[in-house]
C-alpha cells in the first residue's frame, strides 16, 4: 500500500479526507535571492546537541530536542536550507513531530521562505536513528542483499517504502541512503554490510529499487558515498582513505551503480565521499599542515563536475559527506573546506560548523562573510552559486517537504498509527528470515536440532543479545528450555568451562568488525571510540579463549555471524552449524516480540526448525568452515 493510501486510510477514519498529509509541492517562481541567502541555503546544519550556557569544559553533550530560541533565529535570519538530526535528537513520536514542525515554522519566517531539507540517516541495520522500538528498523542492506537470489528486488523495495512512509509521517523528508557503495574489501571498517554485496550489478539494482521505492513515496534519497567507499581499509571519519583502483576497475565496479541509477530512477541527492581516487584526480592540495596530498572527492571538480556531472550526466543536488570528520577536517580548516567544497562543485555542505553552545553561533555567520568573500573573489563562481541555488530550490519543489495538517496532533496521532505497524513488523520479521543464511554445512540436512535440546549455553557479545535470543527461544519454542548466558563483556570466565561441560548445545555469536563511528552517531562520539577499540578486544580474546573449549569437549555448536561475514573463515571451523544474520541490533526493550528484534526472532525460529533457509552470501568468504 502506498504512503498516500494509507494516508487516505487514516484520514478517512478520523473524518478528515480532505486533508492531505503532506502539502504537494506547488510550481513557484524562484525565489530571488541574495548571495548570502543562496549560500545560506547551501548550508545543512548539525543540531545534535546544545547547550543553553557555554559548558564548563567546552563541551556540550545535551541533546537538542526543543527547538531553541536562538536557533530558531539563526534558522530564520540566514535562510538556512537544511539540517541533519541524530538519536539525541529523536526521543518519541509526539517530541519528533514537534521538533520538526518547529524547525519549518522557523525557515517559513525566513526570507525566503523556503522549507527545510530536515535529513537522517536512517540506512537500516547497522545506521538507523530513531528508536529501534518506535520504528521499523529492518536488519540492514547486506541481508537485502542476501535475499537477492531468491526474492530479487522485492525486499529492497518494500524496505525503502516503510522507511519512507514512517520517516514522512515525523516530518523527515531527506533519507541519506541508500548506500550503493560495493563492498569488495573484507577490511572494509565503515561500510561492510551496509552494502547489499560485492557485485556491482546487483548493488546497482537493489539499490536502484530503494531509490524508487523512497522516492515513489515523496522522500528524497541520497546516495552515498560518491565515487565508492567500498573498496577501504580506512574509516573516513578518522582518516583519509585512498582508492588505488584503475579507471577500468573504477567505472565497472565503483561507479556503475551511481551510473546505472542515475540513468533510471533521477535520485534527488548523491553524498561524496571523502576519500582520494587518484585514477580520477591526482591534484594535489597542500594541507594545513603544510603537507602535500592528493585531492579527496569532496574537494574535487574534476571528480564532481567532470565525473558526477559530466560523465554520468547527473544534473541533481550534491552534498557532502560530514566535514567534520578526519577524512576533512584533519587537513582543512572548517571555513577552508567549506569553501574548496563549493568550489568544487558541491550545492550542500554538510555539517559545516559546530554550533552546540552560545559562543558558538557566530561562527556560522563568520562562515557565511567568509563564504562571500570567496564569491566576492572569484574563488566560488557566481555563475555556479546561481546553478547550485537553482538545483536546491527546484528539488524543494519536486518533492512535499512540509507536513500539510494544521494540527500537530492529528500528525502525531497518523505517525502512531504507521511507525512500527504491524505490518511493517510482519516485513521486518519477513527480510530477516529470508537472509539468514546457512553457510555450514552446505546440504539442507543439519547435524542436530534443538528439538532434542534441553540445556542451552548462549555466549554472545554482550548480555542484552544473549537475552534477546534467549526470549526469542523460549517464545516460539513448544518445550522450555534451560538456557545460561555467557556475556563476552565479562571479565571472570572462571566458570565457563563448567557451563559448556554440562550444555546439551553451545550458541555462540560474534560481531565483526567493531563499531565505526557512522555506527553510533558520528564525529561527537571520537572521544568514546578508544574504548570501544579496547572492548572489542577484550571481547575478542575472550571468544577466541572460549572456541577451542567447545570444540575440545565435543560439544554441539551453532555459530552466528552477526555482523559482517567475512569472520566465518577464522571462526566456522570451531562449529557444526554456522549462520549469518548480517545483523546483531536489538530494541530497547530485548525481549519484545515483534518490536524491533527480528534478527533474533528469525534465529530462535530457523535454529527451531520452523522455517527453510533460503538466504545466500552476497559477498564471497573464504572457505575455513570444516
Amino acid at each position: 500500500m502506498s504512503c498516500f493510501s494509507r494516508i487516505s486510510l487514516f484520514l478517512l477514519s478520523t473524518g478528515t479526507l480532505s486533508l492531505p498529509v503532506f502539502a504537494m509541492p506547488v510550481e513557484t517562481a524562484m525565489p530571488a535571492a541574495n548571495i548570502k541567502q543562496m549560500l545560506g541555503q547551501k548550508l545543512m546544519l548539525d543540531l545534535r546537541y546544545y547547550c543553553a550556557q557555554i559548558p564548563v569544559n567546552g563541551q556540550c553533550r545535551t541533546p537538542m530536542t526543543q527547538l531553541p530560541p536562538e536557533l530558531f533565529a539563526l534558522i530564520r535570519d540566514y535562510d538556512i536550507g537544511g539540517v541533519i538530526l541524530f538519536a539525541e535528537n529523536l526521543v518519541d513520536i509526539k517530541q519528533i513531530v514537534q521538533l520538526n514542525r518547529d524547525l519549518q515554522q522557523a525557515a517559513a519566517k525566513s526570507t525566503l521562505k523556503l522549507p527545510l531539507f530536515i535529513s537522517i540517516d536512517q540506512e537500516g541495520g547497522r545506521v538507523a536513528r530513531l528508536p529501534r522500538m518506535l520504528a521499523t528498523s529492518f536488519a540492514g542492506n547486506m541481508a537485502i542483499g542476501a535475499t537477492y537470489a531468491e526474492h530479487g528486488t522485492a525486499f529492497s523495495s518494500q524496505v525503502g517504502q516503510v522507511l519512507a512512509d514512517e520517516l514522512l509521517a515525523l516530518g523527515i523528508n531527506l533519507n541519506f541512503a541508500p548506500t550503493i557503495d560495493v563492498n569488495v574489501n573484507p577490511d572494509n571498517p565503515v561500510i561492510n554490510v551496509r552494502a547489499f554485496g560485492e557485485d556491482a550489478t546487483m548493488v546497482a539494482e537493489l539499490g536502484g529499487a530503494m531509490t524508487a521505492a523512497m522516492q515513489q513515496q515523496g522522500m528524497i534519497a541520497a546516495l552515498k558515498h560518491f565515487p565508492g567507499h567500498g573498496d577501504t581499509e580506512v574509516d573516513s571519519h578518522l582518516g583519509l582513505p585512498r582508492v588505488e583502483h584503475s579507471s577500468e576497475q573504477i567505472r565497472n565496479v565503483d561507479l556503475l551503480p551511481f551510473a546505472q541509477i542515475i540513468k533510471q530512477h533521477n535520485p534527488g541527492m548523491i553524498m561524496t565521499a571523502h576519500i582520494q581516487y587518484p585514477a580520477l584526480d591526482n591534484t594535489t592540495f597542500v594541507s594545513k599542515d603544510g603537507e602535500t596530498m592528493l585531492k579527496p572527492a569532496t574537494l574535487s571538480h574534476k571528480i564532481l563536475q567532470g565525473v558526477l556531472r559530466d560523465e554520468l550526466g547527473y544534473n541533481g543536488v550534491i552534498v557532502t559527506d560530514a566535514l567534520d570528520m578526519a577524512g576533512i577536517s584533519k587537513f582543512f580548516s572548517h571555513t577552508e573546506a567549506v569553501v574548496q567544497t563549493f568550489a568544487a562543485g558541491a550545492d550542500i555542505a554538510l555539517m559545516p560548523v559546530k554550533l552546540q553552545h552560545p559562543a558558538e553561533l557566530t561562527a556560522l555567520s563568520s562562515l557565511l562573510d567568509a563564504l562571500q568573500a570567496a564569491v566576492n573573489d572569484g574563488v566560488i563562481a557566481k555563475q555556479e552559486l546561481a546553478a547550485s541555488y537553482q538545483r536546491i530550490v527546484a528539488l524543494k519543489q519536486q518533492y512535499p517537504l512540509l507536513p500539510a495538517i494544521a494540527s500537530a496532533d492529528k500528525q502525531v496521532q497518523y505517525a502512531q498509527q504507521l511507525l512500527g505497524s504491524a505490518e511493517h513488523r510482519q516485513a521486518e520479521l519477513a527480510l530477516a528470515k529470508a537472509a539468514l543464511t546457512q553457510v555450514k554445512p552446505s546440504s539442507s540436512t543439519l547435524p542436530f536440532t534443538l528439538k532434542t535440546m534441553k540445556k542451552l549455553l548462549l555466549i554472545m557479545p554482550d548480555t542484552q543479545k544473549g537475552q534477546a535470543l534467549a526470549a526469542a527461544l523460549q517464545h516460539y519454542s513448544k518445550q522450555r528450555f534451560i538456557i545460561d548466558i555467557i556475556s563476552l563483556q565479562q571479565t571472570d570466565l572462571s566458570l565457563a568451562a563448567k557451563k559448556i561441560a554440562t550444555a546439551d548445545v553451545v550458541i555462540s555469536g560474534f560481531i565483526s568488525p567493531m563499531q565505526s563511528l557512522a555506527d553510533i552517531g558520528g564525529m561527537d562520539d571520537l572521544t568514546g571510540i578508544a574504548n570501544i577499540a579496547a572492548a572489542y578486544q577484550r571481547q575478542t580474546l575472550q571468544y577466541e579463549h572460549l572456541l577451542p573449549q567447545i570444540k575440545t569437549q565435543h560439544k554441539p555448536h551453532v555459530f552466528l555471524s552477526l555482523r559482517a561475514p567475512y569472520d566465518i573463515t577464522r571462526y566456522g571451523q570451531y562449529a557444526d552449524i554456522v549462520l549469518a544474520t548480517y545483523a546483531y541490533n536489538t530494541a530497547e526493550d530485548v525481549t519484545a516480540m515483534g518490536a524491533g528484534n527480528a534478527t533474533y526472532e528469525a534465529l530462535a525460529q530457523a535454529l527451531l526448525g520452523q522455517y527453510k533457509l533460503t538466504g545466500t552470501l552476497p559477498v564471497t568468504v573464504a572457505a575455513s568452515t570444516n
